[in-house]
Formats: C-alpha cells, structure tokens, sequence
C-alpha cells in the first residue's frame, strides 16, 4: 500500500477499484493498468463484480510486492485482523482473483487454500506449469464487499526506519514493524 494512501485509509478504510476510483482526491496506484483491465471482467460467482470488492492478499511478499521492490521505502503492508472474515459476503481467492483458474470461497471453507504455497518463501520451479501456479497461488486474496473498515487494522510493515517515518507523519498510530523482507531487501 502507498504511504502516500495512508491519510484516506484511515478516512474511509481499504476501498474498492470502483469507490477508489470516485474519490475527489486519488490516491497513489501501484496497480498494473493490463491488470486491473482483466480484473474489470471478473464476476465473482453469486457475488459482485472483482472491482466492487476491496482485495487483501494473504501474504505480502507475493509477486506484485517483488515488482514494486524499488518503490519498498515509500509502501508498507497494512496488518489486517482475521475478524475481517466475519463481515457479510467475504469471499476466498485460492489464487489471484484475476486468474481464469481461481476458485472462490466462503470464509468457512478456508481449508481449500494452499496454504503451503501461499505462504512459501518463492514460486519459482524447474517446471514452467508449476511456477505459474504457485505464483497464481502467492496471490491469493480475501476479497471484502465495498470496503475493509479500518477498524480492522492492526498495525502495518515498512522497510526500514525512514519509511516507518513516513508512515507516522501520515497519521499512522498503530504499531509498525520493520521488516525489509518482506519488501525483497
């Protein structure tokens, strides 16, 4: 998540592309535009359009936080609590949400994911059908209708000392870890 986004989450909470996208005052993306494109078409099954829902991985150092890994002092990874999977009409990613191959959950059926890959230290494999998938399944996301009210933070992760910095003077009060490697440094 930008810093630079940090004053409008505590406003308004993680918001969705689509309530994102009406504010007066944008934020900072680190989103993909081709990404984003192919999120735009995804309906989740007897449930809202991806865009209308606000997404959460379950691990941050997945692979968009590897192609950001330049940009690490000026993010951080907010820390959600599991009481967000109580909220109404939560939804399950076992893979990126974007992915033709993605399965969607009920919070109730958690024990489908692969948490293994998930949380594995690196989707790289010998082979090529392998590595997509894990990469697919380091993404996997919780997907909140609308917004994920700040109520449900906990704190945050920077990559260093000048980032956490940042953060404070942003109006984060919330405990803040440094933690570079989850940024790949």
């Amino acid at each position: 998540m930008p810093i630079a986004n940090i004053g409008s989450i505590l406003k308004h909470g993680i918001l969705c592309h689509e309530r994102a996208a009406k504010l007066v005052v944008k934020g900072t993306s680190v989103a993909m535009a081709e990404v984003q494109d192919a999120r735009n078409k995804v309906q989740i099954p007897g449930g809202l359009m991806l865009h209308r829902y606000a997404n959460l991985y379950f691990h941050a150092r997945n692979p968009m936080m590897y192609l950001r890994k330049e940009q690490a002092g000026e993010l951080c990874v907010l820390q959600i609590s599991t009481e967000i999977l109580k909220i109404q009409d939560v939804v399950l990613a076992d893979l990126n949400a974007a992915s033709p191959w993605v399965r969607f959950y009920a919070p109730s059926q958690w024990s489908e994911l692969s948490y293994d890959d998930i949380f594995a230290r690196y989707w790289t494999h010998s082979d090529p059908a392998t590595a997509k998938r894990q990469k697919l399944r380091k993404c996997a996301e919780v997907l909140v209708p609308k917004v994920a009210p700040v109520t449900h933070l906990l704190g945050a992760y920077v990559v260093d000392d000048a980032s956490a910095g940042r953060l404070a003077k942003a109006g984060f009060k919330l405990p803040v870890t440094v933690n570079s490697d989850i940024f790949f440094h």
